[in-house]
């Protein structure tokens, strides 16, 4: 019923690439800590980087609890269902990491994502992962859903922001720079945004 891959390519990739929705999933290494699942959908706003390795755009929200998470024990899941067509389930188990927008490697990474402007969603890190495990299941008790279109709340709320006046939306709420559990989340101050590096 389930099959491991080496690497994220051919049937795999293009299957994972053409998902409007995917979700991740971390957890704090304390027992009693909150487990977090979320849900990523901003039409590109997912890169696969190589064989081995994917990341997506952080946009703004409510909290940080993959970031504060990955800060503390780097382990995540990512899961993708197939919603239309054959059914089928792909999970990616790896090590994660957000790249915060003053880090070096920020523009060179923002460049795997030329079909999205990040600039309206309130762009805070690109969270990359390597795979550890790649597998698929049959996903055959996933329901057939129909995808309409990306809604435009979440560009319409933050694209009235700019850098300082988002770094103060996210200082007002109680679970950006920790989490849930009292773990350090998003670094505040927010940086400056970047401008992509020139490819």
């Amino acid at each position: 019923m389930g099959r491991t891959h080496e690497r994220i390519e051919g049937r795999l990739r293009t299957f994972i690439e053409e998902q409007p929705v995917f979700f991740t999933a971390t957890a704090p290494l304390d027992g009693d800590g909150t487990v977090n699942l979320s849900p990523k959908g901003v039409s590109g706003s997912f890169a696969v980087v190589d064989e081995r390795t994917v990341a997506y755009l952080d946009f703004a929200g409510s909290n940080a609890e993959t970031i504060a998470h990955l800060r503390e024990n780097g382990r995540i899941t990512l899961m993708w269902c197939a919603f239309q067509g054959p059914p089928n389930i792909v999970r990616v188990h790896g090590r994660g990491e957000p790249v915060f927008r003053d880090d070096p490697r920020f523009p060179a990474l923002l460049g795997h994502f030329p079909g999205v402007d990040p600039t309206p969603h309130g762009l805070r890190a690109i969270v990359v992962v390597t795979a550890g495990l790649i597998r698929d299941t049959c996903g055959y008790a996933v329901p057939l859903m129909s995808y309409d279109e990306d809604r435009s709340l979440h560009s319409d709320r933050f694209r009235r922001e700019d850098d300082v006046s988002l770094s103060r939306y996210f200082e007002k709420k109680s679970d950006i720079a920790t989490s849930i559990d009292g773990l350090p989340g998003l670094p505040l101050p927010l940086p400056a945004s970047p401008a992509p590096a020139a490819g």
